[in-house]
């Protein structure tokens, strides 16, 4: 396992207990994001970093029971709060990296991942990774429930030009991955970043 990992996962293993508590508010914020993917009755979504859990009830109401809604995350004790809240009756949590899924190339009609992009190791790589296991004409949202200068303001931090989740940056590292840009919104409140896996 990669420092990167053990970083990771020792930063949200400390948090795990009291996290969805630390951010009670965000369940509108997290329906609104899904509701952008348009996901249809059947189709396939995978919440990568999913944590608690927070957006597999939207994803499962979005699919219905025909649909599969499945959770990816490193951290157990993430896993274990999500399992807690009863969040795993909406999809079928995976203890796994992004970067290496144990899942079908093609087989996910949407990916959904709330906070992941700016813990990602690599991004172009794992992005990639995320592309494969979306069908061609799938989609990614990249979603955060705060705007990139609202995020930097709670964390105490400025922001820079080499943001990750700033446009100019952003586009051209999906384009790399296999997503083109189709939507990107960054307001106080949300950021929310929409993208179509290329053929």
């Amino acid at each position: 396992m990669s420092h990167d990992h053990t970083r990771v996962q020792e930063f949200f293993a400390a948090r795990a207990a009291d996290w969805d508590s630390r951010f009670p508010d965000d369940a509108p914020a997290y329906a609104a994001a899904v509701a952008a993917l348009n996901l249809r009755q059947g189709d396939r979504v995978l919440d990568a970093g999913c944590g608690t859990g927070r957006a597999l009830t939207p994803l499962r109401a979005a699919v219905g029971p025909a649909g599969v809604v499945m959770g990816a995350d490193l951290t157990s004790a993430m896993l274990q709060a999500a399992v807690r809240a009863g969040r795993d009756r909406d999809g079928r949590l995976l203890r796994t990296d992004v970067a290496a899924l144990p899942l079908r190339s093609a087989s996910l009609d949407a990916v959904f991942a709330a906070g992941l992009v700016a813990h990602l190791p690599e991004p172009g790589t794992n992005l990639r990774e995320l592309a494969r296991v979306v069908r061609v004409g799938g989609l990614l949202a990249l979603f955060h429930p705060l705007g990139r200068a609202t995020l930097a303001a709670r964390q105490g931090r400025r922001l820079t030009p080499d943001d990750l989740r700033a446009e100019p940056n952003l586009r051209p590292l999906l384009a790399g991955s296999g997503w083109r840009m189709t939507s990107y919104v960054d307001e106080d409140d949300r950021f929310l970043a929409l993208a179509v896996r290329e053929g």
